[in-house]
């Protein structure tokens, strides 16, 4: 197996920078062909990306990757999953934040080793919807007592903010990661997040590095799209562009993108994941993956480097873009807003 770059996230526990993701398997992105899922699943590991992402609340997709890991062994023998980490999250509903106990924690937990058929999850990601029901503390600690009794390895977090992740770590939680929306449109992890993760320990993985596509060829030179929009990946990107500065400045870092690809002989996105893979505190990023046409771009991302120039060139853009509003995911959370209005709150019914 080849081995593209890879990093530890703690002692003995290493990743592949790039993680196959899963989101675009739970549904909202079209048909999902499962044999051909499993088979993508399988060219990704082999070709050296050894991390996949999921979720509880991305339908199906535990399941998918417990088939994956089942044929594959089955085929080829326990040890040629060796390198295989699968990163899930523990994604309470809103509307249970303020009773969910520690037996409904455990039992989500358990119906997740059973879905990824594993006695011990390599890594739970902690995600909580609304800091106005103040108990992640104490649902972090839970899922702690559940790391002792040896059924998680690590843990991290998802979109907690700087104020809450200090919070964690001043209550003891042993965050080793935390996921964040990190891409040349969006830095709101750059100014306070990172240097805080680097004082404390905590790598950054980072999801949305290709703004859902946006950053790419396809939309060079393309007019402005109306809704209805293709899928929910465009639906939600679409106002993050809005947030940078609108389409032609949007369409402006598209231009410098392609000078850099054309500099280095590869594609817009490319650069763009790159570009995210070089920032401080930043482990691996998250590749969203529905067919695996891509794969031959992902494994590009690993062998570029941007240089001094490069960067010059996207920093002629970067300097125009409105300043980010706010810390990590915090209009997200405004559920009434235009980012809360098209997240979905409650995809995982409590376990029984």
């Amino acid at each position: 197996m080849s081995q593209p770059q890879r990093i530890d996230l703690a002692p003995n526990y290493s990743i592949s920078r790039l993680l196959k993701g899963g989101w675009q398997l739970a549904g909202g992105h079209g048909g999902i062909d499962r044999a051909a899922a499993i088979a993508d699943m399988a060219a990704y590991y082999e070709a050296g990306i050894t991390t996949f992402d999921c979720a509880d609340i991305y339908t199906g997709v535990e399941e998918l990757i417990g088939d994956f890991r089942r044929e594959h062994v089955a085929r080829h023998g326990s040890e040629s999953l060796s390198q295989l980490r699968v990163h899930t999250k523990f994604v309470p509903d809103l509307a249970t934040l303020a009773h969910i106990d520690k037996r409904q924690v455990e039992q989500t937990i358990d119906r997740s080793l059973q879905r990824l058929g594993v006695e011990r999850l390599d890594l739970v990601q902690f995600h909580w919807w609304d800091y106005g029901v103040p108990r992640y503390v104490e649902v972090a600690h839970w899922l702690q007592e559940l790391q002792r009794a040896g059924k998680i390895e690590l843990l991290g977090g998802t979109n907690f903010d700087t104020a809450r992740v200090r919070e964690l770590v001043d209550a003891d939680v042993p965050l080793r990661s935390m996921q964040v929306q990190y891409s040349l449109l969006d830095q709101r992890p750059q100014p306070t997040l990172a240097p805080y993760c680097a004082a404390s320990g905590i790598q950054l993985l980072c999801y949305g590095s290709v703004a859902g596509g946006f950053l790419s060829e396809r939309w060079l030179g393309a007019s402005e799209p109306r809704e209805p929009y293709e899928n929910r990946s465009l639906v939600k990107y679409k106002l993050v562009i809005d947030d940078f500065g609108g389409w032609d400045l949007f369409q402006q870092l598209l231009l410098q993108l392609r000078k850099v690809a054309e500099r280095h002989g590869t594609s817009i996105a490319t650069v763009a994941m790159r570009w995210v893979l070089q920032q401080p505190q930043v482990a691996g990023v998250i590749v969203g993956v529905r067919r695996g046409d891509h794969l031959a771009d992902h494994l590009k991302v690993l062998s570029l480097r941007l240089d001094a120039e490069d960067m010059a060139t996207l920093d002629t853009v970067l300097s125009q873009r409105q300043p980010p509003s706010g810390d990590v995911y915090a209009v997200e959370r405004d559920i009434e807003g235009r980012h809360g209005r098209v997240m979905k709150y409650d995809l995982n019914k409590e376990p029984h």
